[in-house]
């Protein structure tokens, strides 16, 4: 794991145009995921459950079908799926973003006294690993992922996803439907792994060549932080609403805030709302 030293190192990093770059694609085929402290992983919710969580989950799933019967997300348990991880559901997916930007906001938002950790994941490199019928399928489409709907074609479910492993577990990233607009504004993506017990952690370190880590000390935080706020990479954006708006003012005020002087009642620091 790479240390960051400044902002600008930073930039050039993730704006490295010599990795991730494959035949058939335009653009990069990364995608990003950020978190504030070194102690957080790349465990999902279901296995965080621990004890037998694969004989969880489609309980967790069908009881939440059965109560949010009102939603209307999509016909595929992955269309559910991806509404229950964004409403909090213990799902054995992950978020990530094809946001460089949305990932160091998610990594610098909180814990200020604490190292955070930028993740990069090379999709294309992850998906040359996918047994042969889901990698024909993503070639077939000319896709970088996995729509709901083109995933529910192979496997209907997770246990379907997983009768698909021939060696071992294998990852696939998909995008969820635009169920809301932090799902649009965020550029999410999602990844599950077929096996529900498998951490990406894990199976990322077994795949060398598939993605890179860097580490952004607490003290370069507050810069990260500020250049973020200027471009309006912010939870008013990403978290759209009343909650994002609260989150915002919390942080926006807050003491430990990159703000050098007090505000008052009507202050602002480079006008916040314009």
């Amino acid at each position: 794991m790479q240390t960051v030293e400044s902002w600008r190192e930073l930039d050039d990093l993730v704006g490295n145009p010599d990795w991730g770059m494959h035949h058939g694609h335009a653009r990069p085929t990364l995608v990003y995921r950020g978190l504030a402290r070194p102690t957080h992983d790349n465990v999902s919710g279901l296995a965080r459950l621990q004890g037998d969580c694969g004989q969880l989950e489609p309980h967790l799933l069908r009881n939440f079908r059965k109560y949010a019967h009102q939603e209307s997300p999509g016909p595929t348990d992955w269309d559910w799926l991806a509404l229950g991880q964004h409403h909090g559901l213990p799902t054995r997916l992950l978020d990530w973003t094809f946001s460089p930007l949305v990932a160091l906001h998610f990594a610098t938002a909180s814990w200020r006294d604490e190292d955070a950790i930028l993740w990069i994941v090379d999709c294309e490199a992850v998906h040359q690993f996918l047994p042969q019928g889901l990698r024909t399928a993503l070639e077939e489409e000319g896709s970088l992922v996995f729509t709901t709907e083109l995933l529910s074609r192979h496997a209907s479910d997770p246990p379907g996803l997983d009768s698909l492993v021939e060696s071992e577990p294998f990852v696939v990233f998909f995008e969820p439907p635009s169920l809301h607009e932090r799902i649009v504004n965020q550029a999410a993506v999602l990844s599950v792994i077929a096996h529900p017990e498998c951490h990406m952690d894990e199976w990322l370190a077994g795949h060398p060549g598939t993605y890179q880590t860097f580490r952004i000390p607490a003290e370069l935080k507050r810069e990260v932080r500020r250049r973020l706020d200027q471009a309006q990479i912010t939870e008013r954006l990403l978290v759209p609403g009343l909650e994002g708006l609260t989150s915002w003012l919390k942080r926006y005020y807050s003491p430990e805030s990159a703000a050098t002087e007090p505000r008052g009642r009507g202050e602002t620091m480079a006008s916040p709302a314009g």
